[in-house]
């Protein structure tokens, strides 16, 4: 989030804008043109100048646009903030110039682009590039009033303080001249102007200091006036937004000698007025100038009117005094916790922050195996044990005191296995392997795992006695073989799939003929016919009826085998190329248009034809030297080259 825009370029006012842009242009761009020179290099020379002077107030005019913030991505406090300082339709309208004219130049240097393509001579494409400078000149002097009003804004924007609306702060409000800068001088190094005088403040002012390793900015707010808000000035709304803005601790000023000019009944007021812009912020009232005079020697009657404070839940009241710096820090300090306090109440009423912890928890509830309830259960040896004091000489030993008596760790190894409930306490210390035969022991463990297996022997054996594992019907050996056979198939086909799957994974980078493309004859398809058991015999009939007679060298009758495909049809049926498009004539109409664009093309070779040149794909490398370097040496006597 910005907090701060001191770096907004500077805004130059119309005329400084239109001098600065032009001299560049000037300097940038070729200054000489001749009438002597071809006409698409007076256009190129033009239309150059036209496109560059577009660039340079498109360029300046983007600057401002995006150095300047938008008014509404801004945090709510810096968007009233602005509206109160600069008048927020105001700013609007002076951007929206802006805008408005960098898309007016854009459009005159293209239509005077396009008209300067078809200049006829040096003074027509002259006058054309003066009339688009022109234009684009009366554009940028109508904005003299908004260029204007933006530098000044930015001059404002510069000294505004940073304050970031989401950080810890501390703001301190109330009326004038009751001790607000004076204490924000106290506690940071902030330089506040403090007079004897009310109003001195007219702007927000920030300090900095740590407190707790933890960075704090402290917010000194101009003083506020007891009336309605539509009566407020724009000093006294800069409080107003601060204070329903920012999350921030309240520190509300208020000075018990009424040196200030205002009596404590109106100060007790205006608390009250303002009470409901503190919703959902921590707030404290300071008792200022405590050097003067305090809370127990004023009248019952000033007394009865702060009672309506000291009677407020959740707000806490200080004494301080700025000048001997009396409490000073403690206030400070005091109002730092609360903050601190309320931001992590803040933090954890936050859905997600809750979502995220109940995330982290989980609660295994077994699920109900039978219809017995089993309640929670705690042991009664452990609802009678005394709780743990290291200090009591008589408490029980744990296993890390042994250990400590008998040298500590790496000396002492703790029998872990000393507290096992078994039948038979030898058991204790025996070796139990985790694996055995490579296999988990604990996944067999049961305790009625000799029942269970007695159980499944008995059903084995009642099962064989009834009969369950004798087959229907004894098969015949060629029964056998033909099923042994067609198991053996089975499996070899299983492998050949298994095979060509991990050939394609390893194909995936290499060339694959397409199936299209891959001949296969008909001897092939009939053995693979064959091999998955059908009968091949039609096959065969067909293609002996199919074979056709034809004469050898020699005159004799043979039989030419024809496959399903013909060559003809095959090379009918081949892959074509799409049809490509014909470069020469696609997009004209008639024959008029087809003359006029062999014309163009003619004119268009006429130059490359004159210079000898073959056209777009021509190799030929032109002469890298000159003639001297390839002629040999001179003569005695001569001074002209061979």
């Amino acid at each position: 989030m910005q907090l701060s825009w001191k770096d907004i370029p500077s805004v130059a006012n119309a005329n400084d804008m239109l001098d600065i842009v032009l001299n560049r242009t000037q300097r940038k761009t070729p200054t000489v043109i001749r009438p002597g020179f071809k006409i698409t290099r007076i256009r190129a020379f033009y239309m150059r100048k036209v496109k560059f002077t577009a660039e340079g107030f498109t360029e300046k005019f983007n600057d401002l646009l995006q150095g300047f913030p938008n008014i509404n991505d801004v945090h709510p406090f810096h968007r009233d903030l602005m509206d109160t300082l600069y008048e927020k339709n105001h700013y609007k309208i002076s951007l929206a110039a802006i805008s408005k004219a960098k898309t007016l130049i854009e459009q005159v240097s293209r239509d005077y682009n396009r008209l300067l393509k078809f200049g006829q001579s040096l003074y027509q494409c002259k006058q054309l590039k003066r009339a688009a400078l022109g234009r684009m000149a009366t554009i940028v002097k109508k904005l003299k009033d908004p260029l204007t009003y933006l530098e000044q804004v930015r001059q404002h924007l510069g000294r505004l303080p940073s304050i970031d609306p989401n950080t810890r702060t501390l703001l301190i409000c109330g009326y004038p001249n009751v001790g607000k800068s004076s204490f924000l001088k106290c506690i940071t190094k902030a330089e506040v102007e403090v007079q004897p005088y009310a109003f001195t403040t007219k702007s927000l002012y920030v300090g900095h200091f740590d407190y707790k390793y933890l960075r704090f900015q402290a917010i000194d707010t101009p003083g506020i006036l007891d009336r309605p808000t539509e009566e407020m000035n724009n000093i006294e709304m800069q409080s107003i937004y601060a204070i329903a803005h920012l999350r921030s601790c309240v520190l509300y000023f208020m000075d018990l000698s009424e040196q200030c000019g205002f009596s404590i009944e109106a100060q007790v007021k205006l608390f009250h007025s303002i009470k409901p812009l503190f919703a959902n912020k921590s707030v404290m009232i300071v008792m200022n100038k405590s050097d003067i005079i305090k809370y127990e020697d004023l009248d019952e009657s000033k007394q009865e009117s702060l009672k309506s404070l000291y009677d407020l839940k959740n707000i806490e009241i200080m004494n301080t005094s700025c000048v001997e710096e009396e409490n000073v820090m403690q206030v400070r300090n005091q109002a730092c916790e609360k903050l601190l306090a309320s931001r992590i109440e803040q933090k954890l009423k936050g859905a997600s922050r809750i979502n995220n912890v109940l995330n982290k928890i989980h609660f295994a509830k077994p699920q109900s195996r039978d219809d017995v309830e089993r309640p929670a259960h705690i042991p009664e040896g452990v609802q009678t044990l005394e709780k743990y004091d290291p200090l009591d000489p008589n408490r029980r030993k744990l296993a890390k005191d042994i250990e400590l008596e008998n040298g500590g760790a790496g000396v002492y190894n703790i029998n872990l296995k000393e507290k096992y409930l078994l039948d038979d306490d030898e058991w204790k210390n025996d070796i139990m392997p985790e694996v055995l035969d490579g296999k988990n022991i604990y996944d067999f463990l049961d305790a009625d795992i000799a029942a269970k297996l007695k159980a499944l022997e008995e059903e084995e054996e009642k099962l064989e006695n009834e009969g369950f594992y004798d087959s229907d019907e004894d098969l015949e050996p060629e029964d056998a073989d033909d099923i042994r056979e067609k198991a053996q198939w089975i499996r070899n086909k299983q492998k050949v799939m298994i095979e060509e799957g991990r050939n394609r994974k390893h194909m995936q980078n290499r060339a694959i003929m397409p199936r299209d493309q891959v001949k296969r004859s008909f001897d092939d398809m009939e053995e693979h016919m064959y091999s998955l058991g059908h009968d091949t015999s039609t096959l065969k009939q067909k293609q002996q009826l199919s074979a056709k007679p034809v004469k050898n060298a020699k005159g004799l009758d043979i039989l030419k085998k024809t496959t399903d495909i013909d060559i003809d049809e095959h090379i009918k049926k081949r892959k074509r190329p799409n049809k490509q498009s014909d470069r020469l004539n696609d997009g004209l109409i008639d024959e008029d248009q087809q003359e006029k664009t062999d014309r163009l093309t003619k004119v268009q070779r006429r130059d490359r034809n004159r210079d000898a040149k073959v056209g777009e794909g021509d190799r030929h490398i032109m002469t890298m030297m000159p003639k001297h370097l390839f002629s040999g040496k001179r003569g005695i006597g001569k001074a002209d080259r061979r």
